[in-house]
């Protein structure tokens, strides 16, 4: 609406200029620049002299000018320096809220780019309500972000500074998903510097810098163009065992996902073998894995296999029945 009232007043002020000019030019016989520079101080008020005597037709001419002209002009530049004021008030405003939000945040996630893997990852993590802060350089994607509502860093994500204004300190882990590789791993080194326990999980776009990044400090390492031509070829191999585990990772028509949880140190479970935590027969799950604190994963663990404090049990089940078993582990 604005921007429609603005556009009028601008097409009204440029008539009133043109008439005046084509006015002086036809009737006071002057020449097309003097006759707009003459209509130019008449709107302006500059109290410049005329340029030369005006005629009585001159002078209805400028009455016109100024009866219209000067209110129009002042309206417009009225107009303009209110929305370029307005707007400057409504971004710091915004900016200050932003950096408040962002100070806030605890256990949230860094994702450095917005990339095409930096959109997915934002739109995965936004549908769990997980919380987390893009750091983007590219002016261009700004308004993106803002449009999704995502809290967001307008810098390079390789500079301490960064890292420091997305809350590193609190995070719980930080994704750099940068197209370079090269600068992946720098991000990784000087996260690492900051937050040495920070958890890192890096974009490689070349397999042979995975090793890299590893020394670098990234726990995990992910190859998408890697895990795209594996997944192509096991849909070809495999196309069963694929849609079942899209099912079992994805929420899906079926209500049916796979979770991970971790048994707490006050949990009742710990001490208890499966079947004594009647895990199964309680939520409906389907115990797939559990993951010891050593690292050491058991497949299809036996009922007989026992609980201890730190497991992180793989589970599938229907997400309500999910959401109740993390809350008892």
């Amino acid at each position: 609406m604005e921007y429609k009232r603005l556009q009028r007043a601008l097409t009204l002020l440029f008539c009133i200029i043109a008439f005046g000019t084509c006015g002086y030019y036809v009737v006071e016989h002057m020449s097309v620049f003097e006759a707009f520079y003459m209509t130019l101080i008449t709107i302006s008020t500059v109290g410049f002299s005329e340029i030369k005597p005006l005629t009585i037709y001159g002078r209805i001419i400028t009455i016109i000018i100024i009866s219209g002209g000067v209110t129009l002009g002042a309206y417009t530049i009225g107009m303009l320096l209110r929305m370029f004021i307005e707007g400057e008030l409504r971004r710091s405003l915004g900016r200050r809220k932003l950096e408040k939000n962002i100070s806030a945040l605890k256990g949230h996630f860094i994702i450095c780019g917005y990339g095409r893997i930096g959109k997915v990852i934002c739109r995965e993590l936004q549908a769990e309500n997980i919380p987390f802060v893009v750091i983007e350089k590219d002016r261009s994607k700004i308004e993106v972000l803002e449009d999704q509502g995502y809290l967001y860093i307008h810098m390079d994500a390789t500079s301490e500074e960064a890292l420091i204004a997305a809350g590193i300190k609190n995070a719980r882990g930080i994704v750099p998903a940068v197209r370079s590789d090269a600068n992946n791993v720098f991000i990784t080194l000087t996260a690492k510097g900051l937050q040495p326990e920070i958890f890192v999980l890096s974009r490689a776009s070349d397999e042979k810098n995975e090793a890299k990044l590893k020394r670098a400090g990234a726990q995990r390492v992910v190859s998408p163009h890697l895990i795209g031509g594996r997944r192509m070829a096991q849909v070809l191999k495999r196309p069963t065992v694929v849609d079942f585990i899209d099912i079992a990772m994805m929420e899906s028509h079926l209500g049916l996902m796979m979770e991970e949880a971790k048994i707490g140190p006050n949990s009742d479970l710990i001490g208890k073998t499966l079947i004594e935590s009647q895990l199964r027969q309680d939520f409906g799950v389907i115990i797939v894995a559990i993951k010891k604190p050593t690292d050491e994963m058991i497949f299809n663990p036996s009922p007989s296999e026992r609980l201890e404090a730190g497991d992180v049990i793989v589970v599938m089940g229907k997400k309500e029945d999910l959401k109740r078993m993390t809350e008892v582990l």
